[in-house]
């Protein structure tokens, strides 16, 4: 355990003084508080209440707290593109977009870290946002996602006291955009409805590789209607043609310094060159009749349907292929809105989504204004027609003397449209129960699918889990909050989770677990990411090279490469050009001291003498080919330039035969080699992404 500052010791003091005293919760008017923790419903499981005022005052005060970015998901990147349905939905939704296979529906699509400010970077551990405007003939549908599919809280009434927590600390403004430290984790560890979305953060999910590589979710348990009127319960999935792959940690720190746009970067360059990003829309459809037959409740957001129990369909596909043109006109005002929705899309008592239809247009009124919705990127592209009037920021002209309904002097218009089939009618669910003030017990069990989570991983991903743990619990000074995630939350989900991250952060485990293994949930392939890639299209991969290069070698595997998509830069001590041992030259596109590996996602060294020597002999060069190794990446080489991998002193390095060898994502050939041969075998490599089973430990990085 870290000393306690002497700033620490005063506010526990203080702390605990209030606490003595009995201070009680109360509104901001002084009325005192019967419970904050869980919003005013019809029944356990029926529809949140608009009279809970006090959900409405703390939200709408949490909602207000900043000015003028975001409360939370500040630091953005956005695309425009496209989304287009393989097959006729008309079964399950009358929406508009999910008819016909023919039309292609526009989107802009924003990505996110939640908990950073604007000026923060790229690859902090979060949770990414992941939110899409359809522009559909009907209006306006907003899937305002994240890149994780369940979420920290059940009740959209504890929201403001999750993200006080995990922001900065009030009294001192620190750390800026991270979990790891105290207030957070206090939460966590006292609100165990968090223990399954904390599996999710601490592994490789919260540190996407880049945002055409992650999933996206629409969290909540949506409805889906159709033209008869007939419902079916629906999850949102974004699934990734690139496959999903992350950053390793220390990688991720690494580049939050060298490119702290890394992301944003990325997706924006990827665009210009036609390098266009695409996911796949899922659907788990589950029929009305089938809401309680699992052994979860479907409208608890801190659940899953296992892909196992409910496959995903996936029903068409999106396109990001055009960057915005301006930053601020369409990506920092673009107002996403759970509550926007079009007929065929509806809601569910899902309490957590219940609130953010609230919150989200409460936000946008204060971040944007009334007029939010007339802003270019807002915009729906069928006609808007109705009595609002005026405001701050109005861009509309109304014409006429007549801004109400019922009225004569209009005729009657713009008039209800109850019988027209692109009319939204809420779906007629029955409602029946008492106003009270309490959590369904079918949203008890807090430990179940984090177990699924964490027994669904490959060794590698359990060892990142347990290596991020161990990480932001020594960033959190106080013991007891170390020994309560440990014990109240990591001891219910797997025994050997729990030691092994206490034996790192220093709990001693004996005698205080009060619950081991939350039973035998089995395992879930989809869950984990040890999968290769379909290609490696998109990647981007380095090549080292000095004066006296082999450019037959160089321009052969880069052709190679370049041919399956990759993106290719030839790295130099210098800007310029390097010679080719034959007298030509090549372009430089990095001069060394700009291109760190943490930026590539693989490094090819390519023959020749002379270069194989000056490489030796420079410290980046070397740094870069032991750093990429130790981030488990593929590394390839051939000829001389095998002299500049064993100048790193790698360990498993391939014996060096007669032909091309490959040894955990080391991949070499002697001069001479089938250069065919060679870039399969890199190629293969690099579908793998990280090679976890090489030994990296003990390589300076």
């Amino acid at each position: 355990m870290s000393e306690e500052t002497r700033d620490d010791a005063k506010l526990r003091d203080m702390e605990r003084d209030r606490r003595d005293a009995g201070e009680h919760m109360t509104t901001n008017q002084g009325l005192m508080i019967d419970d904050d923790q869980n919003s005013l419903t019809v029944g356990e499981r029926g529809p949140t209440l608009m009279e809970d005022f006090h959900l409405r005052e703390k939200i709408t005060h949490f909602d207000h707290e900043r000015i003028p970015e975001r409360v939370v998901h500040a630091r953005g990147a956005a695309a425009h593109g496209y989304f287009q349905v393989y097959e006729s939905l008309a079964p399950y939704t009358k929406a508009s977009l999910f008819q016909d296979p023919s039309k292609k529906t526009p989107v802009f699509v924003r990505f996110s870290t939640v908990v950073g400010s604007r000026g923060s970077v790229d690859t902090p551990r979060d949770v990414r946002g992941f939110a899409v405007k359809f522009y559909t003939e009907e209006g306006i549908w907003d899937l305002v996602g994240n890149n994780i599919p369940v979420f920290f809280i059940q009740d959209a009434i504890k929201f403001p006291d999750l993200i006080h927590a995990v922001k900065p600390e009030p009294h001192n403004e620190i750390p800026q955009a991270q979990s790891a430290h105290d207030t957070f984790w206090d939460f966590a560890s006292l609100t165990p409805e968090t223990t399954h979305m904390l599996m999710w953060v601490m592994s490789d999910r919260g540190i996407p590789r880049s945002f055409a590589m992650m999933e996206g979710f629409g969290v909540h348990t949506f409805r889906l209607v159709n033209a008869e009127g007939k419902a079916h319960f629906v999850k949102f999935h974004w699934k990734p043609l690139k496959g999903i792959h992350s950053l390793v940690w220390d990688e991720a720190q690494k580049v939050a310094g060298k490119d702290p746009d890394f992301n944003r970067k990325d997706m924006f360059e990827a665009i210009e060159r036609g390098d266009f990003l695409e996911w796949e829309l899922g659907l788990q459809i589950v029929p009305e009749a089938d809401e309680h037959k699992f052994d979860f409740d479907l409208l608890d957001p801190t659940k899953i349907i296992p892909e196992e129990l409910v496959p995903v369909k996936r029903v068409g596909k999106m396109v990001l292929d055009r960057n915005p043109d301006n930053y601020f006109a369409e990506t920092e005002q673009a107002a996403f809105h759970p509550g926007h929705v079009v007929p065929g899309i509806d809601f569910t008592n899902d309490p957590l989504l219940q609130g953010r239809l609230f919150s989200y247009i409460d936000t946008q009124l204060r971040r944007v204004g009334p007029n939010f919705a007339e802003l270019p990127i807002n915009r729906p592209i069928n006609p808007v027609r109705n009595n609002q009037r005026d405001a701050m920021g109005r861009q509309t002209v109304d014409k006429g003397r007549v801004a109400y309904f019922p009225n004569s002097l209009g005729g009657g218009c713009p008039a209800h449209s109850p019988e027209a089939m692109a009319a939204f009618t809420s779906y007629a669910e029955k409602v029946d129960g008492r106003k009270i003030r309490v959590r369904s017990k079918s949203f008890g069990d807090h430990f179940s699918q984090a177990a699924l989570f964490w027994d669904s991983m490959a060794g590698w991903e359990q060892d990142h889990i347990v290596e991020a743990f161990s990480f932001e619990l020594n960033m959190v000074n106080v013991m007891e909050i170390r020994e309560r995630v440990v014990t109240e939350l990591l001891a219910h989900v797997n025994a050997d989770l729990a030691k092994r991250v206490a034996d790192n952060v220093g709990v001693e485990l004996k005698g205080r677990v009060k619950g081991g293994k939350a039973g035998e949930p089995g395992k879930s392939p989809a869950l984990s990411m040890d999968k290769p890639a379909d290609s490696i299209k998109g990647r981007k991969i380095a090549i080292l090279a000095g004066d006296g290069v082999d450019g037959a070698q160089l321009e052969a595997v880069k052709k190679a490469l370049e041919g399956e998509g990759a993106v290719t830069e030839v790295i130099a001590k210098t800007s310029g050009t390097v010679k080719t041992a034959d007298g030509g030259s090549i372009p430089v596109d990095r001069a060394a001291p700009n291109a760190p590996s943490v930026i590539y996602d693989a490094v090819f060294v390519p023959g020749g003498k002379d270069s194989a020597a000056a490489l030796k002999k420079m410290g980046l060069a070397v740094h870069f080919i032991d750093e990429a190794f130790a981030h488990f990446k593929p590394i390839a080489a051939l000829g001389e330039g095998v002299a500049l991998l064993r100048q790193a002193s790698l360990p498993d390095l391939p014996e060096g035969g007669d032909g091309v060898e490959a040894v955990k994502g080391v991949v070499t050939g002697p001069d001479g080699a089938n250069v065919s041969d060679f870039a399969g075998s890199f190629v293969a490599a690099i579908t793998k992404h990280r090679h976890f089973d090489r030994q990296a430990e003990g390589v300076p990085a």
